[in-house]
């Protein structure tokens, strides 16, 4: 927190007053013990700081200052992440404790097959039941990251097209509705991107992807439910628009949350889908990692998995094989596997009616902050949503999606996605999840009524929020160009 930053409140500067000028001559926060080595010649005196201009402070100082800055953090334990796309939801102990077991914590991905059959049978048992949830046929968890899993689940489409004899169909069809990284994933496997515009409702547009199924078409990645909240109402029909045409269908699974145990995409005739772990089936989210992206495929592609994949050989052992016609490997070794465990864990404690529970809920607050926030905020389609409602901020005039999220963390709420996707004005993308309680969600809907309110009285306050933070508004685009990375004593 640098002491020249003009954005900070008077009250920002008088609290790092208090946490960082805490400083005495002579005390400390370390006794050490009389050294046990003789002295030894220092360096060059050209090579040596004459002062180190370091905080004096105890140990009790040092540890209520970390603590405090702590409690400055938004996190799930402490606060309602509405990220929409993101799915910031409470995800139980036990599974980390699970996950921490000697047994699984300490294995080693090189160790002989026979000595982690236990390891290899949560993820063989883990691929049945995340093709189970899917309607697909087999799985890979190969991949380290939704990201990673889109990535192979083109080169698998690309692989079954060069297999029959096709390679030369390189066009890949993306909704606009679609996760901004499926385009990326799509031209680092070779594809060319065209881009699929939504009709009036928020469905893919099916007579602009009539104009684009030909000779040339590769397949269509479909974000189900889209990036709207929206279940695609024209997904079976898509799917045999591009079949026909002799492309594929991938699907993006990263809303699962929204379908678990009601709709599966191997039923709607999707080739290949992706699931985030990370996301649906409970590992902490955010902090760059671990991530999980496994792919789920029907027959055409199950012989082009990326590998290794758990098996069950005919003597009842474990192993780990890779598919026939694999595209190889897309990590060091089999997946982030306590990801894995995690996941496995999930699944199995909630069973069947948890999968119900988990989408049935996910939905219902959704649609439970779609009803009570309709009337102040721009509902650009609507329709029932499914596990995220995205709203457009520009119905009140003067106001924007920038405002409204600086606001929020005066109401220590962490701000929703913001403009995104880009086919809504001004968008807040709001993603409740099914953990979060209707109190908190009554809460919510109250400090963005307090919000609205407040636009109507004078839109240009809202201009200055955040004020009750640490911080106040910052120029994020002067903060990421020139970023100060150390602290600055005063004065």
């Amino acid at each position: 927190m640098p002491a020249h930053d003009a954005s900070l409140t008077a009250e920002a500067h008088d609290r790092r007053r208090l946490l960082m000028e805490r400083s005495r001559p002579g005390r400390t926060g370390v006794s050490l013990p009389a050294s046990d080595v003789p002295e030894q010649k220092l360096p060059d005196p050209s090579l040596l700081r004459t002062s180190l201009d370091l905080p004096e402070v105890t140990e009790g100082e040092v540890v209520r200052y970390f603590t405090h800055l702590s409690q400055l953090n938004f996190s799930v334990d402490t606060h309602f992440y509405p990220l929409g796309s993101c799915t910031m939801k409470y995800n139980p102990r036990f599974n980390e404790a699970m996950a921490g077991l000697a047994g699984f914590a300490s294995a080693h991905p090189q160790q002989p097959e026979r000595q982690v059959q236990g390891a290899i049978e949560v993820m063989y048992r883990l691929q049945e039941l995340l093709a189970e949830v899917t309607g697909m046929e087999a799985v890979s968890l190969a991949p380290l990251a939704g990201a990673q899993g889109e990535l192979a689940g083109m080169l698998t489409i690309r692989a079954a097209l060069e297999g029959r004899g096709e390679g030369h169909r390189r066009k890949m069809l993306i909704p606009d509705t679609a996760h901004g990284t499926n385009p990326a994933s799509a031209a680092m496997a070779g594809f060319g991107v065209v881009s699929v515009p939504s009709n009036a409702d928020g469905n893919i547009d099916l007579d602009a992807l009539r104009a684009e199924a030909d000779g040339d078409l590769a397949g269509i990645m479909l974000t189900q439910p889209t990036t709207l909240g929206l279940f695609d109402r024209n997904a079976v029909e898509m799917c045999r628009i591009v079949h026909e045409a002799g492309g594929l269908v991938y699907g993006d699974g990263a809303n699962m949350n929204a379908l678990l145990g009601r709709v599966k995409l191997g039923d709607l005739d999707f080739d290949v889908v992706h699931l985030n772990l990370h996301k649906t089936f409970s590992t902490p989210h955010g902090g760059g990692g671990p991530g999980a992206g496994p792919i789920c495929t029907n027959a055409t592609l199950t012989p082009f998995l990326p590998g290794p994949v758990a098996v069950r050989r005919d003597s009842g052992a474990y192993g780990l094989e890779m598919p026939p016609k694999s595209i190889g490997r897309v990590g060091g070794f089999a997946g982030n596997f306590g990801v894995l465990v995690r996941a496995f864990t999930y699944i199995t404690l909630l069973g069947g009616q948890g999968m119900l529970d988990i989408s049935g809920n996910a939905v219902l607050n959704a649609n439970y902050l779609l009803v009570m926030l309709r009337e102040l905020y721009d509902l650009p389609f609507d329709r029932r949503v499914m596990h995220e409602v995205v709203f457009s901020a520009k119905k009140r005039p003067g106001a924007n999606a920038l405002n409204v999220s600086k606001r929020l963390l005066d109401h220590g709420f962490h701000a929703p996605t913001m403009y995104f996707p880009l086919v809504v004005a001004e968008a807040l993308m709001i993603e409740p999840t099914e953990t979060e309680s209707k109190e908190t969600l009554d809460a919510f809907i109250e400090a963005l009524t307090a919000i609205d309110a407040e636009a109507a009285r004078d839109v240009a306050s809202l201009n200055e929020a955040p004020s009750e933070t640490p911080v106040s508004r910052l120029d994020e685009a002067a903060a990421a160009r020139h970023p100060q990375l150390r602290w600055q004593r005063n004065g």
